[in-house]
């Protein structure tokens, strides 16, 4: 039977939740003080003990109970309805923003900007130097 079928595959969930989160094994690894193939290796492994479990959930932002109980049925039920509650797997459903997109916008707008500045002066830099 493939991973992808078994109901309780943990480190099938956990490469889920990381692919939701749009999180890399590297990103995860580092989070975690590991390599990569460890985390690949995590994501092979159909248990996992659960102090290793609570450790990566606090990595990707959700409980343990909630890797424990994630199913990709929930998921399309939850993106379905568009609840706002929690759903049926823990705190994944929080969805809550704790940043104002408007000023990211005017952040990274703020940076291209002085970005192209600073390419301006050392193109008028080099063309002093001719």
């Amino acid at each position: 039977m493939s991973t992808a079928t078994k109901p309780n595959h943990i480190g099938r969930k956990i490469s889920r939740i990381r692919e939701l989160r749009d999180m890399k094994q590297e990103a995860l690894a580092q989070a975690l003080g590991m390599s990569q193939q460890t985390v690949s290796a995590i994501e092979n492994s159909e248990t996992i003990e659960e102090e290793k479990l609570i450790e990566i959930a606090k990595a990707l932002g959700v409980t343990a109970e909630a890797i424990k109980s994630f199913s990709e049925e929930n998921m399309i039920n939850y993106f379905n309805t568009f609840n706002d509650s929690q759903g049926n797997f823990g705190n994944f459903g929080n969805n809550s923003c704790n940043f104002n997109p408007l000023d990211k916008v005017v952040e990274l707008y703020e940076r291209l900007v002085q970005a192209e500045k600073d390419k301006v002066e050392y193109l008028e830099k080099i063309l002093k130097e001719k």
